[in-house]
């Protein structure tokens, strides 16, 4: 009997790789794209700094109260009993007392107001009792106390962001706060796609038999806007190794890297993986994981190629595990590992051994305060719906062949990437 192909729903293929060797051979073979751009700080939103941030001032700039109260110096609080202080005028944050205070004084002082000449503590105003004449401060205080002093949070010169770093709401303050309105930041990595397949139709075109809408393409626009990257929508292609070869040439010219739908399969007209290896090379197209395993990278020239499975899900599951990490380093970015917990399976979940899978969760907490997970239901890679009710994926190791109720397992929250 003649040996049959591998297929998709073998256990296990000597052929496909492991998910990490996969995810290695992967970074190990993309570069930080070349070239940046100085933007407007409010542009700079989710950018990758292309240089240091170096403070021009101190901050904060001038010694100032950190609370409201009384500013004293700090060789007026006494050693034992109370002190009367004559209060001589008010500093306001942005309004200073701009004459020197002489001992046995204080100013009424704000938070964030200039500390007044010759003074250097600040009592709470909750801790200064009131007179008609002024007030009593005990000898329950340090001096120095509640003062910020001129380049505490940072000294000029001092690195602030070190290149690498990506721009977020707390770094656009930050810079802000050092009055500096432009920064250099990496170029965007450019990114063209396309779906392939005679049975897609756009959305407003009437479906024959056999026809589906292609999702794909808005999944993949959704999911590298959110990654920060410049998007090349391509289209539909048709499934014809001249349609296919024109797609990736045009595609290859214009991006960094070319990501595809469907089309690396092994059937009679699925070319993508030929017409690459005849552009360029696959460095491999099998993964033993499920959904997913039609899964190929390679080059054409200096761009990088991801060609995608055609289901949706495993759109979206091969993307978030390999397609974005890649897209990370190439930006710039640091590289961290996927967000991974653990919590409790509600109800048995099946799974064969040879293949991880990505199946879809849905987490809960427990009386006890402790993380569970069930299932979203049929784990089919053609039903979108489940990604859209599931809050995080299920993570069974090649191993497995699947778990019973009360089992601990990984689970990889969407918070933050979906």
């Amino acid at each position: 009997m003649q040996a049959r192909d591998p297929s998709c729903e073998d256990d296990f293929d000597n052929a496909s790789l492991s998910c990490e060797e996969a995810l290695r051979r992967i970074l190990a073979n993309v570069d930080i794209v070349s070239g940046h751009e100085r933007v407007h700080l409010r542009s700079a939103l989710g950018r990758i700094l292309a240089e240091q941030i170096v403070s021009p001032i101190d901050v904060p700039t001038h010694t100032n109260s950190a609370m409201d109260g009384y500013a004293i110096a700090g060789g007026d609080v006494p050693e034992r009993g109370e002190r009367r202080f004559a209060v001589v005028g008010t500093a306001f944050a942005g309004r200073p007392f701009n004459a020197s205070v002489s001992s046995g004084q204080t100013v009424r002082i704000m938070t964030g107001a200039a500390m007044p000449e010759n003074t250097d503590t600040v009592v709470m105003q909750e801790h200064a009792q009131i007179s008609a004449d002024g007030i009593l401060i005990d000898g329950n205080h340090k001096r120095g106390q509640h003062v910020r002093a001129a380049g505490e949070d940072l000294s000029a010169g001092a690195i602030v962001l070190e290149v690498g770093h990506c721009i977020g709401p707390a770094e656009l303050g930050l810079i802000a706060s050092l009055g500096v309105g432009e920064v250099s930041v990496r170029r965007r990595v450019r990114v063209a796609y396309f779906s392939t397949g005679d049975e897609l139709r756009s959305i407003g075109e009437q479906l024959g038999l056999g026809e589906i809408y292609d999702s794909n393409r808005y999944t993949l626009y959704a999911m590298l806007s959110r990654a920060g990257v410049d998007v090349i929508d391509m289209g539909v292609v048709r499934d014809t190794r001249d349609a296919v070869a024109s797609a990736l040439s045009e595609a290859a010219a214009n991006a960094d890297v070319v990501i595809t739908s469907g089309g690396v399969s092994v059937g009679e007209a699925d070319f993508v993986k030929e017409v690459v290896e005849s552009l360029g090379e696959v460095g491999f197209w099998k993964v033993a994981m499920k959904p997913g395993r039609p899964l190929a990278f390679g080059k054409i020239g200096d761009t990088r190629f991801f060609g995608l499975p055609g289901n949706p899900v495993s759109v979206m599951v091969t993307y978030y595990q390999f397609v974005e990490p890649a897209l990370v380093k190439m930006s710039g970015g640091s590289i961290e590992s996927r967000l991974e917990t653990t919590a409790v399976a509600t109800e048995p979940l099946k799974k064969r051994p040879g293949r991880t899978e990505y199946q879809r969760g849905i987490l809960s907490r427990g009386d006890d305060g402790s993380l569970r997970v069930r299932g979203t239901g049929d784990q089919g890679s053609g039903i979108l719906h489940s990604m859209s009710i599931a809050d995080c994926f299920i993570v069974l190791p090649m191993a497995s062949a699947g778990v019973e109720a009360g089992a601990t397992v990984t689970v990889q929250p969407f918070l933050g990437i979906l």
